[in-house]
């Protein structure tokens, strides 16, 4: 897999479809769905899109969702839709099963790297690393993940979601990688990780056992602890790489996470300003 990996590029799957009616991001900001939030100006999903672009390690990239119809008020990618350059695929009722959907419809050999709309602050940088990591090594399906300290040592004020492992807490990153053929057969157990996102515990014990979800609860079990048991109970490699970019794992769920990206955005705009300044 490492040889045939380095030889290629990464099909890009992109969840662009809102989970339910009503995204208080699409809300907030007037727009049909989350994927379309402009934030500093431009819709996340274009965000997303060109930092893909950016990386010299992903090949073809197709949105999965939203409805056809929402994105023909977006100039940009309508052209890119329509001319092929961008690929599309209609969701499914779920994150999990619109990316076993899409899976179905890639070539079985390809190593796929899936990621979502939402992903602002998404760089070249972070796509880049973490995929160099992927194919260097013998995994079947890696994930991304991020130290909560990393997180908020550089923006003390956001509160995310994070797994508590001793090394960590670990907050996700939406940055998926399926590696291998056989790592397609993870989309139910995403399913099940999908269902408990807001309650690691009860997916650890039903994957894990008992002993280490007591090891867990009292903080003492480790990442790579975790990722071996969770490795023999699926009988594929499961492995992690700890990206060191605060921004990775920042997704926008709330108006505190638009606000947020907003800042940032906006921060950097300034500092580029001053930079040309003679």
């Amino acid at each position: 897999m490492k040889s045939e990996s380095k030889a290629g590029r990464c099909a890009t799957l992109v969840l662009a479809a809102d989970r339910h009616a009503g995204d208080v991001v699409a809300s907030a900001t007037g727009v049909a769905c989350k994927a379309l939030a402009p934030v500093g100006g431009i819709p996340m999903v274009q965000r997303v899109i060109r930092s893909l672009r950016a990386s010299r390690l992903v090949g073809r990239i197709t949105l999965v969702g939203p409805a056809r119809d929402l994105l023909r008020g977006d100039a940009e990618l309508e052209r890119d839709l329509g001319d092929g350059t961008l690929g599309w695929l209609e969701n499914a009722g779920s994150p999990s099963a619109s990316a076993a959907r899409a899976l179905q419809a890639l070539p079985p050999g390809q190593p796929v790297l899936l990621t979502t709309a939402d992903h602002a602050l998404l760089s070249p940088a972070i796509v880049d690393h973490f995929l160099e990591q992927t194919l260097e090594g013998d995994c079947d399906f890696v994930v991304g993940v991020a130290r909560l300290d990393t997180v908020q040592t550089r923006y003390p004020d956001t509160r995310r979601s994070a797994i508590r492992l001793r090394g960590g807490p670990y907050c996700g990153c939406n940055l998926f990688a399926f590696a291998s053929p056989r790592s397609r057969e993870l989309a139910a157990f995403w399913r099940r990780i999908e269902q408990e996102r807001k309650r690691p515990w009860r997916v650890i014990a039903g994957a894990l056992g008992p002993l280490a979800t007591l090891r867990y609860l009292i903080g003492r079990l480790t990442l790579e602890q975790a990722l071996a048991r969770l490795s023999r109970k699926l009988d594929m490699k499961i492995g992690a790489v700890v990206l060191p970019f605060a921004e990775a794992a920042i997704d926008v769920d709330s108006r505190a996470d638009l606000a947020l990206v907003e800042r940032v955005l906006a921060q950097r705009t300034a500092d580029t300003e001053r930079s040309v300044q003679p």
